[in-house]
């Protein structure tokens, strides 16, 4: 059972989160919050596997609060919503060490996809969403600036993360390369385990910022 914890100051968002979500086999909401303070004394009450969380919120925004979670040690993934597909707050958020996000108006399917998605451990890269705002607002490095982590990398690893961070799923990367998606699987756990990252989120962004790829070049 995924247990999920509702995080929006708005309690008609809630409710509708909460109906869709009792309605999905295998998956339990087990508190609700109204900001993001609330949320991260729950979050530590209840351990969730997953947190729903708004990004604009009063007293403690969702931003401040997935950071707090993660310094609290609490293993919940953050799931964000947004009303707005180009959010900046969205991409502070990731960089706060959320594992994905999630339009407010996605379908019902999508948001349980997305919950299920993030309680396996896997990290949610919406599709165009995700690169457009780690295009927008991923600082471009200088190429001197290269973190020296990178060197850990072999060349079909490297090659691996610069399709990682255009967005590429284990199964579009194994039809790029030509591999088995076992084999790419491996590589992405590889290069988590080597950069000293968290999921495919993470590893987006540290492309993106230490010049693997460039803003612009995803497709």
């Amino acid at each position: 059972m995924t247990r999920v914890l509702l995080v929006d100051d708005q309690e008609l968002v809630r409710s509708g989160l909460k109906l869709i979500l009792d309605l999905a086999e295998g998956i339990e909401v087990v508190g609700e919050a109204a900001d993001g303070r609330e949320a991260v004394e729950l979050a530590k009450k209840q351990r969730p596997d997953v947190v729903l969380m708004d990004v604009r919120m009063p007293e403690l925004d969702g931003i401040e609060a997935t950071r707090r979670l993660r310094q609290a040690g609490v293993d919940a993934r953050v799931l964000v919503l947004t009303t707005f597909d180009l959010d900046e707050y969205v991409y502070a958020a990731v960089r706060a060490g959320a594992s994905g996000f999630l339009l407010k108006d996605a379908p019902r399917e999508q948001l349980v996809a997305a919950v299920r998605t993030v309680a396996r451990g896997d990290a949610l890269l919406a599709p165009a969403i995700t690169r457009r705002l780690i295009e927008r607002f991923a600082a471009r490095p200088s190429p001197d600036n290269a973190p020296r982590a990178l060197e850990e990398l072999t060349a079909r690893e490297l090659e691996v993360l610069q399709l990682v961070a255009r967005g590429m799923s284990n199964a579009e990367i194994a039809s790029e390369l030509i591999l088995g998606e076992a084999t790419v699987k491996t590589h992405v756990a590889h290069i988590l385990r080597k950069l000293d990252l968290r999921d495919r989120v993470q590893a987006v962004v540290f492309a993106y910022e230490a010049g693997v790829v460039e803003p612009g070049s995803a497709v």
